[in-house]
């Protein structure tokens, strides 16, 4: 006769299985995984900046945060030869504010003279939100998206290295203070 305690620790291992297993997988993941779709076609790979930076900001044509165009297009002209890039994930999910498609979200960023990579109109929340804005849930649920121009800073190890929200300007000194830092952590290249 089998001990009640045995068997009810296996079936406790067995039921518990998929979750450690779901939530190991979740932990080695990074965003280096995710991939968007391209403004004007083709594709962004976040795996193309492994060992680097990247500041993933959702953007909206039509909001008050709009002019921190400039200031991000200033960061990335100051950082981008130190290995930081600024990805641009244009989102109607916050007041409808990004309502145009390709051609109107394109003469904003023109206007605003961006040269850093702009992925396709996004959704960045909820249950239909992309994989990177999902996974960033997973590893910061308490520092999620509220508006629009959220910051996530992605350090050279493709993890999250910081984030501000939307009132946080990309020339505040809190987020250039986030960007030495993870400059300063030496990429696994070098290693």
């Amino acid at each position: 006769m089998l001990d009640r305690r045995l068997v009810l620790g296996l079936f406790g291992t067995v039921a518990l299985a998929p979750k450690s297993l779901l939530a190991q997988e979740m932990s080695r993941m990074t965003a280096y995984a995710f991939t968007f779709g391209g403004l004007n076609g083709g594709e962004i790979r976040l795996g193309d900046y492994a060992d680097k930076l990247a500041l993933v900001v959702n953007t909206a044509s039509l909001c008050g945060y709009t002019n921190q165009y400039s200031g991000l297009e200033k960061l990335y002209d100051v950082y981008k030869a130190r290995g930081l890039t600024v990805i641009g994930v244009p989102s109607n999910d916050f007041g409808g504010q990004e309502p145009g498609g390709a051609r109107e979200i394109s003469t904003t960023v023109e206007a605003f003279k961006v040269d850093f990579p702009m992925t396709e109109k996004t959704v960045v929340k909820g249950p239909g939100a992309h994989r990177f804005y999902r996974w960033a849930a997973a590893e910061r649920p308490k520092e999620t998206p509220a508006w629009n121009f959220h910051k996530y800073l992605i350090g050279r190890d493709g993890r999250i290295a910081a984030v501000f929200p939307s009132a946080v300007e990309p020339e505040d000194p809190r987020m250039i203070a986030a960007i030495e830092r993870a400059l300063l952590v030496p990429s696994s290249s070098q290693g």
